[in-house]
């Protein structure tokens, strides 16, 4: 059955009355400190908040939203190892947000020294996409709770799904872009994600040629995360690691490591696109 897991970060076993008004007050993310990012394009003062889902028959605990990974920074604590010009004394900066050739970089996690970069992993984070919205099954579990919300949300029979196909072809392009930059610069990045998502690309892509564990000398290395019960809490373990290179990553896709992927993605915004608007016809 699909429903709400965590809402600004507390979990289903915390939830009662008093803290669920709390929460929807403050609309904190405790995991970036700040305002949660997602809000509603109809009511942009208000904020979502939903972090994990149960989703399907096995109700797996599905993330899906990003900044969930940013949970005691456990994520960039197991990327140190990748460092191989970190040094004793050497400071640790997480550093959002950075464009390269190829794309722009969730995070880099950089090893400096006073005030110059010794080394640096690029981070890059995916968690699933969903279809359809995760808003009414937020309003009905506040209704659980005695929180009076709008009478058209909790009645609504929208449901969501998850998005795996369109989710995991779009990040390995994206890698496929980003990483011949990193490779050509003899650094690494790291996709962070979650196992039922890497788990989902192992069945669904050529996976068979990268290396497990990672090896440090790859390019390109995946960790994937699960979502454990700890106490009343949800918290991430590092299940798998897997890595390869820029041949690696194109292998997954079925190309041959020179192919064009550009041509692939600018064909599919096209095709997306096309309807009877955009029919050229000929003047009489």
């Amino acid at each position: 059955m699909n429903s709400v897991l965590e809402l600004f970060g507390i979990s289903e076993h915390k939830f009662d009355s008093k803290l669920l008004k709390q929460i929807l007050k403050q609309q904190n993310c405790p995991f970036t400190g700040s305002q949660c990012f997602k809000v509603r394009k109809s009511q942009p003062d208000i904020s979502i908040g939903t972090c994990t889902v149960s989703y399907g028959k096995e109700n797996k605990k599905i993330i899906i939203c990003p900044k969930r990974l940013l949970q005691k920074n456990q994520i960039f604590c197991d990327c140190i190892h990748l460092l191989t010009l970190h040094e004793p004394g050497n400071e640790f900066h997480i550093i959002p947000e950075i464009t390269i050739p190829g794309g722009s970089i969730d995070f880099f996690f950089a090893s400096v020294n006073k005030g110059k970069v010794k080394d640096f992993v690029a981070v890059e984070f995916q968690t699933m996409d969903t279809t359809g919205t995760v808003w009414p099954e937020r309003q009905r579990l506040l209704n659980q709770y005695g929180i009076k919300t709008e009478i058209k949300d909790t009645q609504s029979d929208k449901s969501f799904g998850m998005n795996w196909k369109m989710t995991a072809k779009t990040i390995l392009v994206q890698l496929h872009h980003k990483i011949e930059t990193i490779e050509r610069l003899g650094k690494r990045m790291v996709l962070v994600t979650q196992d039922h998502l890497l788990k989902y690309m192992q069945h669904e892509f050529c996976f068979d040629h990268l290396s497990q564990p990672g090896k440090i000398g790859d390019s390109i290395h995946f960790h994937a995360y699960s979502l454990a019960t700890n106490g009343k809490n949800y918290t991430l373990n590092l299940e798998l690691r897997l890595s390869t290179d820029t041949a690696g990553v194109a292998a997954c896709l079925g190309l041959q490591a020179n192919s064009n992927v550009e041509m692939e993605e600018i064909i599919k915004k096209l095709e997306q696109k096309i309807s009877t608007k955009t029919l050229m016809t000929l003047c009489d």
